[in-house]
């Protein structure tokens, strides 16, 4: 993007209508003067976060000199320019500089993120998780909101087998065998869904929630969803079977099913995922389509179905959890951490049978 709005001006694409042609100065103009303001602010905190880490490395016990320095600098910095330079700003700056000490000196950045969403991702203490988060801000244009709740919610972690950023130009080249886990969370997080963590609820209303709250509902899912249908129909010679949601996924090109149960799965319930996924493959997915993917989407696990019946044997099926609301950190590390254990132990419980 140019930093003025006259050497922009050979990329508008101007017509023979006046109107149309200043309402294009116009917007570019603001979008010029944002993304100006933007890399101004964010140079400004980077530099005085560059200033505070040198002077905190004069000191021999640095964190209690550093907190010194930074006490006393909003003090001043505060009574001379106002709001903006409290404690808790000086040391972001300061973690904004240490995080990312060359920010402005590397030539694989084509754009920058707002500075809010830089206060939230200098809070990811992982460092791929932190990378991961910045590239997906990039690459689909989250919004602070959508950042912060996927920090909160561990979206990260939460993927069965988290991996490197996917970028768009590398969409084409995505290997489905060894990518597809990237694409399904455990445990999933339905909090927006506004239903009370302690209500009974018939599988038919949570399919209801789902699709009543579709944009916020593909968000969760990840990467790559979009909505096929709900009670998708398929019909065989001898019977008619309905599946709770269908899904696509334009990335690893292939179909997704969802089974909804609002309590723990029996080996018939993955059993009958696995037919779904089967049939789907023979009577609804083309030759250039990635086979199905199966999730059965349950309120609780049964750690015997889920090592021992027929999805320790599918790389296509998975089982994962839902919470009707955000648990805390220490809950969700738990949960995650449980929801892994579980699918790695599977599999090579499966391997070694071999």
């Amino acid at each position: 993007m140019p930093t003025d709005i006259i050497s922009a001006i050979p990329k508008l694409s101007l017509t023979n209508d006046c109107l149309s042609d200043v309402k294009q100065i116009v917007v570019m103009s603001r979008q010029i003067a944002y993304e100006t303001l933007n890399t101004l602010i964010l140079q400004r905190n980077w530099l005085i976060g560059k200033r505070i880490y040198e002077e905190e490395l004069k000191g021999e016990n640095r964190a209690e000199y550093g907190a010194k320095i930074i006490a006393s600098l909003s003090k001043s910095l505060t009574l001379e320019f106002g709001r903006g330079f409290g404690k808790t700003s000086l040391y972001q700056f300061y973690t904004f500089y240490k995080l990312y000490p060359n920010i402005f000196h590397s030539n694989g950045k084509s754009s920058l993120l707002s500075w809010t969403h830089y206060k939230f991702l200098i809070t990811v203490l992982d460092p791929k998780a932190r990378e991961w988060y910045e590239n997906e801000c990039l690459a689909e244009r989250w919004s602070v909101r959508v950042l912060q709740r996927n920090i909160e919610s561990q979206y990260y972690f939460r993927l069965v087998k988290p991996g490197e950023p996917i970028k768009k130009e590398d969409y084409p080249a995505v290997s489905y065998e060894e990518s597809k886990e990237q694409f399904v969370k455990n445990p999933m997080v339905f909090e927006f869904l506004g239903i009370p963590q302690e209500a009974k609820i018939h599988e038919g209303k949570l399919e209801s929630a789902i699709i009543d709250h579709l944009k916020e509902s593909l968000l969760e899912l990840g990467k790559g969803y979009a909505f096929v249908g709900r009670q998708y129909h398929v019909a065989t010679e001898r019977k008619d079977y309905y599946i709770d949601l269908v899904f696509y996924n334009y990335i690893l090109n292939c179909f997704v099913l969802i089974d909804l149960k609002t309590n723990a799965p029996t080996h018939k319930d993955i059993g009958q995922m696995d037919m779904y996924r089967r049939m789907f493959d023979k009577r609804v997915k083309k030759k250039s389509d990635n086979p199905t993917l199966g999730i059965v989407l349950c309120s609780e696990l049964d750690e015997d179905v889920v090592r021992y019946s027929i999805l320790a044997e599918s790389e296509q099926l998975f089982v994962s959890k839902y919470k009707l609301y955000l648990p805390s950190d220490e809950e969700l590390r738990a949960e995650i951490e449980r929801a892994k254990e579980l699918y790695y132990a599977a599999r090579v419980e499966e391997e070694s049978d071999e």
